[in-house]
């Protein structure tokens, strides 16, 4: 049994505001610790239910958040950037299931640290005029290559998403969101331990087929700047609803890989990376 883990960080226990996950902030060195043990609790619930191969992405900002040294030895980390599939670089076909640790909610809902991939810069998402975030892009493209998603972990708002857009993956809330920084917290035993539980029982169990996606499907993206929609209308195949909104037809993951390549032309226009 193949496992992929996409590895977030707003969602990881006990973290709530931007000092905990980026670089540089007071509590980050902290966090980066606190994310390996959340990746841990999945790796240790994949290996009791009999993975053989488990693949973890650092999916956050620099993509240089977990230590080598910090995870299980069962992990073969994907790590750094640029990376052309990002949060989901080096997920194929052959893998059996997909497990997202540490993610949140997406831009305008009331979830800790919540937005969609570039921080302010980024308003909405829609995948096939429905409203989408990091989780439903991660959920779709990987029902694409014919991966189902098992598991997500994150807060109460990140699991309700995740719960809306596919009610058979299992989720495990390991914060409650008070706003957007600030959270109830469960304790971080009791919350490794329920996300190595929920993995177990999860993967021990049938994975059921991923949703069928549209093909060809239709992403939009509103952006908070006029000027970065404009200059992504010079790629071929994108067009504009508004001065600030674009949008493409195409096959996932290639759709997804597009984006990508918008997000770095934003993040050259903005002087803000993608920090997912």
């Amino acid at each position: 049994m193949r496992i992929y883990i996409s590895a977030d960080m707003e969602g990881v226990t006990g973290l709530v505001e931007a000092d905990d996950v980026q670089p540089g902030g007071r509590d980050y060195e902290r966090g980066r610790l606190m994310m390996a043990e959340d990746v841990n609790a999945a790796v240790r619930g994949a290996v009791a239910a009999g993975a053989t191969e488990i693949t973890v992405n650092d999916a956050h900002g620099p993509m240089r958040n977990l230590l080598p040294e910090s995870l299980h030895p069962a992990v073969r980390l994907i790590r750094g950037k640029p990376k052309q599939m990002g949060m989901l670089e080096g997920l194929t076909p052959e893998h059996d299931a997909v497990i997202c640790v540490g993610y949140h909610a997406r831009a305008g809902a009331l979830g800790v640290l919540s937005h969609s991939f570039m921080g302010h810069e980024i308003e909405d998402i829609w995948l096939d005029g429905r409203p989408v975030g990091e989780i439903g892009l991660a959920h779709a493209t990987a029902a694409a290559l014919g991966v189902p998603v098992a598991a997500l972990t994150g807060d109460d708002r990140a699991c309700s998403e995740m719960t809306e857009w596919d009610g058979s993956v299992t989720t495990v809330a390991v914060k409650y969101a008070r706003d957007r920084f600030a959270a109830d917290l469960r304790p971080a035993g009791e919350a490794r331990t329920a996300i190595e539980e929920a993995v177990t029982t999860r993967l021990a169990a049938p994975l059921t087929t991923p949703p069928t996606v549209p093909d060809p499907s239709t992403l939009t993206v509103r952006w908070q700047s006029a000027s970065v929609a404009s200059t992504l209308l010079g790629i071929p195949g994108v067009t504009s609803t508004d001065s600030r909104t674009v949008r493409a037809q195409g096959a996932l993951p290639s759709l997804y890989r597009l984006f990508g390549v918008w997000m770095r032309v934003a993040a050259s226009l903005t002087n803000q990376p993608p920090y997912c």
